[in-house]
């Protein structure tokens, strides 16, 4: 028996990359599944049915049960539409999966409000519009999984993903509210933040990646292995997989509101925002205080994650803070 016999899911962007390994992994577990893919380029243009009909077929000749769906989640009636075919199909929805993703990647100076409005309509709109519907649904039936994709773009900040980061960072809150909302109802909802290697990493400019680089911008851990081999295999796509299967399963019942790291081999819950190091006055702060105070306490030995170049003016730049007394 698999860890998820007899269970329905639907995931989004399922014809490649990361999706396509967890439809994949879902029915080896003995789920059935929508797969969920409008077959479009990394910037959203285009569409073919051919990425998601190859997952089904793949998952037919393995002897497991899949249909192919190309709605869009970007457009509400499609989304409803593509839920309500786990309903058609299968009578239920147990399981959704939402990794449905596009890049118009741009530093913010350059960005045009299409490559805003896209990116935020397929990440973030994309999210609300599957689960909404879903939420519906397993309220009713008192049982059901959301596995939400979110990143480090957003949690932490990756430069040129203006639109992108602010679209994950969203789904990690929406994440942490969502599960307030139906954990009472025996739905748990949980975020994966993927390391791997897929198109959409793959289409990240050179000029992008060298000054993310230059900022000390890390993009994964590699757990102490230092080898190209072992950097390639830790993030092959198909390795984020088996937690979004374990978040899918029973055992999973009480794993609820949690934002998960998952880059290869290496598992990590991410801290939820919180109060870290913390001053306090009984009455109103002056500004001199508060440079004494933000800078010697709250942000002592943290390093700003952009510094202004060198050959930039920057009034105060030689002004050290004042001492804590």
């Amino acid at each position: 028996m698999g860890a998820l016999d007899g269970k329905v899911a639907v995931v989004t962007g399922a014809g490649r990359g990361i999706g396509r390994g967890v439809a994949l992994l879902f029915a080896k577990e003995g789920a059935r599944v929508i797969v969920n893919d409008p077959g479009v380029n990394v910037d959203g243009s285009g569409g073919d049915v051919g990425p998601a009909q190859d997952v089904v077929n793949e998952i037919k000749a393995a002897g497991g049960e899949a249909i192919a769906n190309m709605d869009s989640v970007a457009d509400t009636s499609a989304a409803e539409h593509l839920i309500g075919s786990a309903l058609d199909s299968w009578g239920r929805l147990d399981i959704l999966v939402n990794v449905a993703g596009i890049l118009r990647d741009r530093m913010i100076f350059n960005m045009s409000h299409e490559e805003w409005d896209a990116v935020i309509a397929v990440h973030l709109k994309g999210h609300f519009n599957t689960i909404k519907p879903a939420a519906v649904l397993m309220r009713q039936q008192r049982y059901g999984r959301i596995i939400n994709f979110s990143s480090s773009s957003g949690t932490i900040g990756n430069t040129g993903q203006f639109n992108y980061g602010a679209a994950k960072s969203g789904i990690a809150g929406l994440t942490r509210v969502v599960a307030r909302d139906l954990g009472r109802y025996g739905v748990t909802v949980n975020a994966i933040g993927p390391g791997a290697a897929t198109r959409m990493t793959q289409s990240v400019p050179d000029s992008a990646r060298e000054l993310r680089a230059a900022a000390g911008v890390q993009t994964g851990s590699t757990m102490g292995r230092s080898t190209e081999s072992a950097f390639t295999r830790l993030r092959d796509a198909e390795m984020v997989a088996p937690m979004v299967g374990f978040l899918a399963s029973d055992a999973a019942w009480n794993i609820n509101g949690h934002v998960f790291y998952v880059n290869g081999g290496e598992v990590s819950r991410a801290h939820h925002p919180s109060q870290g190091r913390t001053v306090y006055k009984r009455e109103m702060w002056t500004l001199d205080e508060l440079d004494d105070a933000v800078q010697n306490v709250l942000l002592k030995d943290v390093p700003n994650p952009a510094p202004p170049r060198d050959d930039v003016e920057v009034p105060g730049r030689d002004t050290p803070a004042q001492a804590l007394i």
